[in-house]
């Protein structure tokens, strides 16, 4: 009950979807969101769901980066990034924040975003990590091996933001092999599953909800040089 007080004091609306939804269908949906948090009609919302499978090219995308374009559906997106997978098994979470209420700073956003899916990560034990020059959230796997668990692209628009994360809770990381994800391809993708971890996605979104307070109280994980990268 405390933690449910929280979030109506900061008053966000939290709402999840159960089955998966369709793309463009995401993407209609937040735009109306974003308007109406820009006139003021509506709370603030975080969105979490799951997406049937599919691919996203981001603002950045590249063409090489798009191995086997018949492998499943395309969309182009106008989040920042590159290729990315979206498909059952992984939590997608759509943020919709008002930065006119938090400080206008889109870079201290993003460190919001890379710090709430570390918390997230840390309720299973595992630890997750930036690194220079890569967006998104890594694992450091036996024998230096370095693997993607969560990527991050956000869009804002007249200072309130959408599109968001996506978590690999236990997503059938073969899709990956149809891209270059987020352009990067050095390095693999795993999942909390492929780490040994046991997690229903309810159990995610408990954690998610539990540490979202955490990562997005005030800025002061923004503190000068904290976001220098």
């Amino acid at each position: 009950m405390g933690f449910e007080m929280g979030i109506e004091s900061v008053g966000i609306e939290w709402q999840t979807d159960t089955k998966p939804v369709d793309y463009q269908d995401a993407v209609d949906a937040m735009e109306r969101r974003v308007a109406a948090i820009r006139a003021r009609g509506s709370a603030e919302l975080v969105w979490l769901l799951e997406h049937p499978p599919l691919y996203t090219a981001g603002t950045s995308a590249r063409a090489e980066d798009l191995l086997d374009p018949y492998r499943l559906p395309i969309y182009r997106t106008g989040r920042g990034g590159r290729y990315t997978y979206h498909g059952p098994g992984q939590r997608i979470a759509y943020v919709m924040l008002d930065l006119r209420q938090r400080g206008k700073d889109a870079r201290c956003y993003v460190h919001q975003l890379e710090e709430w899916v570390i918390l997230t990560l840390s309720c299973f034990g595992v630890t997750g990590e930036r690194r220079e020059g890569r967006v998104g959230i890594w694992v450091q796997r036996p024998g230096a091996r370095e693997e993607k668990v969560a990527a991050i692209g956000v869009r804002v628009r007249q200072w309130v933001t959408y599109h968001g994360l996506a978590l690999n809770v236990d997503p059938e990381l073969d899709h990956y092999r149809g891209i270059v994800p987020c352009g990067i391809a050095d390095h693999g993708v795993t999942s909390l599953a492929h780490l040994g971890i046991d997690a229903t996605m309810a159990e995610v979104d408990l954690a998610l909800r539990e540490t979202f307070l955490a990562a997005f109280a005030d800025a002061h994980i923004c503190a000068a040089g904290v976001v220098e990268r």
